[in-house]
């Protein structure tokens, strides 16, 4: 039996568009997830979030679920429209008061929210105005930002600006396949250098509100290890992947830059949205760290007719090939909780004590286990799927690195954004159409996990 920290924090998360539904009501407004999925062709099965898990009014039987599983803390994200609906100062009362009765219902249970603010749904209205692309988003965000820690930061007091900013970027501004739907590279380099201001701004801002809550970056992160270091391609494109996807925001938290190697091959294409200032403001003070972690790529010999799925070698312009090999889960996605361990291990190494505590904020799998003829779940591939990379977590905390938490990915079923409701990833089986909640195996599992606070 292996063990956890005593004061190890065990979670689960969701994010809004993905669970809450209820998307045109108490006045919600349009957010770039609505219109991107009622856009023909965008999403699998022409899926929406209208309705999703329909937690906007069923969040009681979902907090008592989290209840019984033992689970202390819960990730959720606000949306941005519920509260603003076009993205500037014009409140919607309703929407603050679904999460105060949201929020008061968790804490009445023993349950610590951790909030996101921004899980990829910005207000329509935003993104007619620009969007990402514009810094004026940037400034509306800090608004947000210190409206959310004003009103809801006498009870909440953990917080994440941003959800995985990679994907804000690259598959919403680079591959184009979420929201809202932008091809091109170098918008992509430079949304990605505004969600760093952004999250530093959002900081900035809630802390002049309260300076008791304790705020930390999401960050999706993998690595690409290449399958002959030797050769010069492959090494090359494990360096850029690696800049682009990790290093880009931890450099630019830790060391107020960004990775040379992207500066001297792409720095043309996003250099002049880089303002004066901006770096230093890159650096502003985080109270931990959330890592997202799903898989490692590997990067091989090219294949140009292999095409994996939110893949943006090719968008720069490396010839490679990383079609994955071995177990795949439902997403078509590797299983390899050794990469967990190695990505810890290495920024502990790098950042030494500057690196604050880690928490992992999402890490799960994708199985399409449903009930048999007895309404029972078997899902044992999930249950190995966690079982490793807790395991895999334990190795890293063994080598000194410092994490306060896990939050499983995901507590329900849920939209799954540009592949709608085809992929399961939760521990709770959700049935669309009657909303019924059903716990798979890996929920129980999940919940004696939590219990012994070991494996």
């Amino acid at each position: 039996m292996r063990s956890f920290p005593s004061d190890f924090l065990w979670g689960a998360a969701t994010a809004a568009y993905q669970v809450e539904g209820a998307a045109t009501e108490d006045g919600r407004g349009a957010s770039i997830w609505d219109t991107f999925s009622h856009t023909a062709g965008k999403t699998d099965n022409g899926d929406t979030g209208d309705v999703a898990c329909d937690m906007y009014h069923r969040y009681p039987t979902d907090i008592k679920i989290i209840k019984n599983l033992g689970i202390k803390g819960f990730r959720l994200s606000i949306s941005w429209s519920r509260l603003f609906p076009q993205g500037d100062e014009v409140r919607e009362e309703r929407g603050f008061a679904f999460y105060d009765n949201l929020i008061n219902s968790l804490l009445a249970d023993g349950i610590t929210p951790y909030i996101t603010l921004y899980h990829w749904d910005l207000p329509q209205a935003l993104e007619d105005n620009g969007g990402w692309r514009n810094r004026e988003t940037v400034a509306a965000f800090g608004k947000y930002a210190a409206a959310v820690a004003e009103h809801f930061g006498d009870r909440v007091k953990h917080f994440s600006p941003i959800n995985e900013p990679w994907c804000v970027a690259w598959l919403g501004h680079g591959l184009g396949v979420h929201a809202p739907g932008i091809a091109d590279r170098a918008t992509a380099f430079k949304v990605a250098h505004h969600t760093v201001i952004a999250h530093a701004t959002a900081v900035n801002a809630m802390r002049a509100v309260r300076n008791d809550l304790k705020i930390g970056p999401v960050l999706n992160q993998a690595n690409y290890p290449a399958d002959d270091s030797s050769d010069p391609v492959q090494a090359h494109a494990s360096k850029v992947l690696d800049a682009v996807q990790n290093r880009w925001w931890m450099n630019a938290i830790f060391y107020g830059k960004y990775p040379e190697i992207l500066l001297e091959e792409f720095g043309a294409e996003f250099v002049d949205a880089i303002l004066p200032g901006d770096m230093e403001l890159a650096q502003t003070k985080n109270d931990w760290l959330g890592i997202n972690y799903y898989f490692d790529t590997r990067v091989g010999v090219s294949d140009a007719s292999a095409i994996v799925q939110f893949d943006n070698s090719s968008l720069l312009g490396l010839k490679i090939d990383s079609t994955p090999r071995g177990e795949l889960t439902d997403m078509g996605w590797p299983i390899t909780p050794a990469g967990l361990t190695n990505l810890l291990v290495r920024w502990k190494a790098e950042f030494g004590e500057r690196l604050p505590q880690i928490f992992i904020t999402e890490n799960g799998c994708a199985y399409p286990d449903g009930p048999d003829e007895d309404g029972k779940i078997f899902d044992g591939r999930r249950i190995a799927y966690l079982e490793k990379h807790l395991n895999a977590l334990l190795d890293s905390i063994d080598q000194g690195v410092n994490v306060g938490g896990y939050f499983q990915w995901s507590l329900l079923d849920n939209f799954e954004w540009s592949l709608g409701y085809q992929k399961r990833f939760g521990i709770i089986y959700v049935d669309y159409q009657t909303q019924m909640r059903t716990y798979k195996d890996s929920a129980y599992w999940y919940a004696e996990v939590i219990k012994q606070n070991s494996l």
